[in-house]
């Protein structure tokens, strides 16, 4: 069963990454620090959901994610 969702908390340093299944259930939960998630997301298969709620940084993930393929969701607060 291959990812198919990215749930992502964006903060200042650490983000939180839940990863979900096609069934709905959680795969795994990720730290990462910013510079350690940019690698993590363009490892990403193409396709795949970017869930993040709307903050400041939010955009600029959201552009990153465009660039590997992937599909971002915004969600507001």
């Amino acid at each position: 069963m291959n990812t198919i969702i990215l749930g992502v908390d964006l903060a200042k340093t650490a983000f939180s990454v839940c990863e979900m299944g096609a069934a709905g259930h959680v795969r795994r939960r990720l730290d990462l620090k910013r510079d350690a998630f940019a690698l993590w997301l363009a490892q990403q298969p193409a396709g795949t959901v970017v869930a993040m709620e709307a903050c400041s940084g939010a955009h600029h993930w959201a552009r990153r994610c465009h660039e590997y393929g992937l599909q971002p969701r915004i969600i507001a607060a």
